[in-house]
């Protein structure tokens, strides 16, 4: 009987080794790149919830948070509208101007001569600290974004589990996920060999 156990921890150990090498293997892989279009969006947000209060420079920031997670390029604006309570100060109605580009997949109807860029699907996922300054406390704005923002990226596999209880932050889960259509990382220099 010991034996079998020994025999089934080699060949368990043997397995789980193969699964770690063919994943890392996988992940190493370059994503497929596609030719894409920048497009400009302008966005007036407006944040209305229960829970959270901003002011709307920290509204301002936190919407660049996830622009930028997103993956919206990143010359991207988000600036504090005009709020009653000003600067640093808590509003009920919080506003901020947004301005960013976001790339969508290149079509048969792209006039010649558009300036195209190379463009990937990235994973995306938005969930309590991650981005790092994320918290619960901000589920009722990641549910705006998520409704009034994120149509204007090019996305598939969205996974939203997001779940904001009214007034407080106990029982609150950010959990979305999706794929986002975003500029190709640059290719690192070529170093020249050492002589």
């Amino acid at each position: 009987m010991n034996s079998c156990w020994k025999l089934a921890a080699v060949v368990g150990c043997a397995l789980f080794g193969s699964l770690l090498i063919s994943r890392a293997s996988s992940a190493d892989e370059p994503a497929a790149r596609e030719r894409g279009v920048w497009q400009k969006h302008e966005y007036s947000f407006v944040f209305m919830g229960f829970t959270s209060t901003y002011s709307c420079d920290g509204l301002a920031d936190k919407l660049k948070l996830l622009l930028t997670a997103a993956g919206a390029r990143p010359d991207s604006k988000s600036q504090a509208g005009a709020c009653a309570n000003g600067f640093g100060r808590p509003d009920e109605f919080a506003r901020a101007s947004l301005t960013f580009y976001t790339l969508a997949p290149s079509g048969t109807d792209t006039p010649p001569g558009t300036k195209q860029a190379d463009g990937v699907w990235r994973p995306v996922s938005i969930a309590d600290r991650s981005p790092r300054e994320l918290g619960t406390g901000d589920c009722e704005l990641v549910e705006q974004f998520r409704d009034n923002v994120l149509p204007m990226f090019t996305t598939r596999n969205l996974d939203d589990h997001t779940t904001c209880v009214p007034h407080q932050n106990s029982g609150s889960v950010i959990a979305l996920r999706f794929e986002s259509f975003t500029a190709a990382p640059r290719a690192a220099p070529a170093q020249p060999s050492g002589t």
